[in-house]
């Protein structure tokens, strides 16, 4: 945690890091033999939890590069892993991927070493949460929206609104959603409420999820209070949330679309809705180390995670999107356009994506609190404070 502090404090200091302050590869040689991977649930598939999906042992035949795969369930345990060193590469979202490049974690990508660079879908390209000046600080992987999930057996028909998670109600079951319902854990919560309150008290001002002076700040932790008294679980790791669905209880959370594909392939009364109030999301960056040991598989691993069959399956695995359009349509893995339209590929700007609170505010006038206090506030939050 006290890693954590100091990258977050550090940000709200400065976000431009100047790329002479790193070294940068300037050509790809030998492989070293393997890669070491920081990266969500789900994202690096060998064939293991579904014969079908796996994108690593061919790569590893091709390359002579093994693919060693370290799974974070937050955003703030892939900054602590990366400050801990020893990774060669992270798949970090937006409210970790600035964190990395102003505490000097990660180094700037060469595009010219990845061929398929010209590819990636134009609205990434140049993303502010891995652009920095002009320099790219890693290469476009997935992304997607923050769904409501919840059991169809209680929900005959599909909740229009996060309030079922936020406010204590009888659910369409006549129970009541206290001790029903979970939420993330993870301060970037804090965004999922002040989004809620951009519609239920516009009168607070909000523009921005991730931008809250001191009053908004306020009234977003006091809903997350309120919430608190709800909740039976905070979650951060996906297969104990689908458990929980199964065997627990649960009936709404906020989540990922890869727990609702998982939990629909098992037969599970489960589906998932874009709210009214509208959806947080995470754009998910391939990011590598500024003292990677293996920068040559390590680059090779970025030209790979752009192939359009890589893309394209592990968008129907996940229920992301691609950051390659044609693998919704060129028909070389399993997505289709269709399958992107369904995982919301049309909507990217309807998608408050994940970004590094700071005190610097570009939507009002007020400083805005930065990120090392939602981090402080949120684990009061949690336990009951």
């Amino acid at each position: 945690m006290k890693k954590l502090l100091q990258s977050c404090t550090a940000l709200t200091l400065a976000l431009s890091v100047s790329a002479s302050a790193f070294a940068q590869v300037t050509s790809i040689g030998e492989s070293e033999g393997q890669v070491n991977i920081v990266a969500w649930a789900g994202y690096i598939e060998r064939g293991e939890t579904m014969k079908e999906f796996d994108w690593v042992t061919k790569f590893e035949e091709a390359s002579g590069c093994k693919v060693n795969v370290k799974t974070a369930n937050t955003s703030d345990e892939m900054v602590a892993l990366m400050n801990e060193g020893g990774f060669d590469l992270v798949t970090a979202s937006g409210d970790a991927s600035l964190r990395l490049i102003a505490g000097k974690r990660v180094q700037p990508v060469n595009i010219d070493l990845v061929p398929s660079w010209s590819t990636v879908d134009e609205r990434l390209k140049n993303a502010p949460w891995h652009t920095v000046d002009g320099v790219h600080y890693g290469v476009p992987y997935m992304w997607g929206p923050n769904v409501l999930m919840y059991n169809t057996n209680v929900f005959k028909e599909a909740p229009d609104s996060w309030n079922v998670v936020f406010e204590p109600m009888d659910l369409p079951d006549g129970k009541p959603n206290a001790g029903r319902v979970q939420a993330y854990d993870g301060p970037i919560h804090v965004a999922d409420a002040a989004l809620y309150l951009m519609t239920h008290k516009p009168d607070l001002g909000i523009k921005s999820p991730y931008e809250l002076n001191e009053d908004q700040y306020k009234a977003a932790l006091d809903l997350l209070r309120e919430q608190r008294k709800l909740v039976g679980r905070y979650w951060h790791d996906a297969f104990i949330q689908i458990d929980d669905f199964k065997n627990e209880g649960v009936v709404a959370s906020g989540s990922w679309p890869f727990q609702v594909n998982l939990l629909k392939s098992d037969k599970q009364p489960v589906a998932s809705v874009f709210p009214k109030e509208g959806v947080t999301g995470w754009a998910d960056t391939t990011m590598m180390h500024v003292d990677a040991a293996n920068p040559n598989c390590a680059y090779k691993w970025m030209e790979h995670s752009l192939a359009s069959n890589l893309q394209a399956d592990l968008s129907v695995w996940f229920g992301a999107n691609p950051s390659v359009p044609a693998a919704c349509t060129d028909g070389r893995g399993m997505q289709t356009a269709e399958g992107c339209t369904t995982n919301g590929f049309d909507n990217f700007e309807q998608v408050r994506f994940w970004t590094t609170p700071t005190s610097k505010c570009a939507s009002q006038n007020d400083a805005c609190v930065p990120y090392y206090r939602w981090v402080s506030d949120y684990v009061g939050v949690i336990g009951g404070r």
